[in-house]
């Protein structure tokens, strides 16, 4: 016997070592993981960029769904979710036990010993709840990772307009300062020449230093929203994009979008993902009602005493349910449901009520539009007008730069409030999915398991 206990023992051991995962070191990053050239990115798919052209919205949104930093850590949560479900779908392990009485002295002939198997019988009760939660819950992470894809293309959205539009106030306060310093040199040439008092270029100075300062507030702006730009796309904040100026944002229709807010509860992943957490937070409640029942532990064992009397027979454990009957748990998950309930109808509410608000402001700011476009063609009349009355001495030069400052006002104003529109159309594209990557369907009956 003693003679094969050792290799019995080396075999066991290695069947038993032989599953088991191994441990691997992980070292965390010692330099930035930023891309300092944009043919590093990915790029791959049916969607794949042609980056010898200006990019456009569209072609930055599909560039950062591949590439934001923050969206391929979250893309890690889709590991825990599946090991999670991996965890629940597996039965407890059964337990042996044994005891080995040495004979010493006394009227028996032998050693005394016993063996005995048992199983817990409530994990088993809890085991199709636990792990259908698990289940729903790895289901709400994909859809959580779906509505972050969403929020990443509508920030690559938003902050393309933002780029583009910026640039065009760039280049029109740019325009406007070119004017004025132009002026404000044959005004001075003209007092340097005695033609003109030098009260003359105040005007020209005052008008010179207030675009000097929107100049330098529109620099700043342009640089930091190329730098953000960068940064979703994982980019270091060196490289310069080639941005195509015509914005590629789908266009906001009424009553598309009412259609749209009539689905949304089954087309918006974070309304989806809300929805599977309560499924899954109805499971965990189910389990903790099954979990009543009292911890039992199912089993036999076997042996002889040390007369060498053989006898085997079942084994059973059980809770007497006097003070704990998991009323704690119970009462936990019920209100964690309730939670969730309510959640779920505050969050559909405020979105549907978001989205009625920038269709709102969509009509407004469309008839803001028109006006003021209208207004800057009767300031870009009156300005030109002014250059050629100015020209011929028939007006001052404080009127001239006057009418100047107006006409590129109003320029300002229309560029303001196309920025405006075109931002909202971005977020109400995200809001409601349109031309958005869609989730697959989802199960209606995420409620108690029966």
């Amino acid at each position: 016997m003693r003679t094969y206990a050792a290799p019995f023992a080396a075999a066991l051991a290695v069947l038993l070592l032989s599953g088991c995962e191994t441990y691997a070191p992980l070292p965390l990053a010692t330099q930035p993981g930023l891309a300092t050239d944009i043919g590093a990115l990915r790029n791959s798919g049916e969607t794949k960029v042609d980056l010898s052209k200006p990019l456009t919205a569209n072609a930055i949104a599909v560039l950062a769904v591949q590439n934001n930093p923050d969206l391929i850590a979250a893309r890690s949560n889709r590991g825990i979710a599946e090991a999670q479900v991996l965890q629940a779908g597996l039965l407890p392990n059964p337990q042996i036990s044994s005891t080995y009485g040495f004979l010493r002295a006394g009227p028996g002939t032998v050693d005394q010993w016993t063996a005995g198997l048992s199983e817990d019988i409530r994990a088993l009760v809890t085991f199709s709840a636990n792990r259908k939660a698990a289940e729903l819950g790895a289901m709400q992470t994909e859809a959580d990772l779906l509505w972050q894809e969403w929020q990443v293309i509508g920030k690559a959205r938003m902050l393309t307009i933002d780029y583009v539009k910026q640039h065009e106030l760039l280049a029109l306060v740019r325009n406007a300062r070119r004017l004025l310093a132009d002026r404000y040199e044959r005004d001075k040439r003209a007092v340097d020449e005695g033609n003109q008092t030098l009260s003359a270029i105040a005007p020209d100075l005052l008008a010179l230093g207030d675009i000097d300062k929107q100049l330098a507030d529109a620099e700043i702006k342009a640089q930091v929203g190329a730098r953000d730009l960068d940064l979703l796309l994982g980019l270091d904040p060196s490289v310069k994009l080639d941005i195509d100026p015509a914005i590629d944002i789908p266009a906001v229709d009424t009553e598309a979008v009412e259609a749209l807010v009539r689905d949304l509860p089954s087309r918006r992943p974070d309304l989806i993902a809300l929805k599977l957490g309560y499924g899954s937070q109805n499971e965990k409640y189910y389990a903790a009602i099954l979990g009543q029942f009292p911890a039992l532990v199912f089993g036999g064992s076997g042996g002889h005493d040390t007369t060498a009397v053989y006898s085997v027979g079942p084994t059973v454990t059980m809770d007497l349910p006097i003070f704990n009957r998991n009323q704690g748990n119970i009462a936990i998950e019920k209100s964690t449901r309730e939670k969730l309930h309510a959640e779920y109808a505050s969050r559909l509410s405020a979105d549907v009520a978001e989205i009625h608000g920038m269709l709102a402001d969509q009509s407004l700011l469309r008839r803001q539009l028109a006006t003021t476009r209208e207004a800057a063609a009767q300031a870009d009349r009156a300005a030109k007008a002014a250059e050629s009355a100015y020209a011929t001495a028939l007006i001052d030069t404080r009127s001239y730069v006057d009418l100047v400052g107006a006409a590129f006002s109003r320029r300002q104003e229309v560029a303001t409030i196309e920025q405006t529109l075109l931002d909202q159309q971005a977020a109400l594209a995200t809001l409601t999915g349109i031309a958005m990557p869609l989730a697959g369907p989802i199960q209606d009956d995420v409620g108690v398991s029966k």
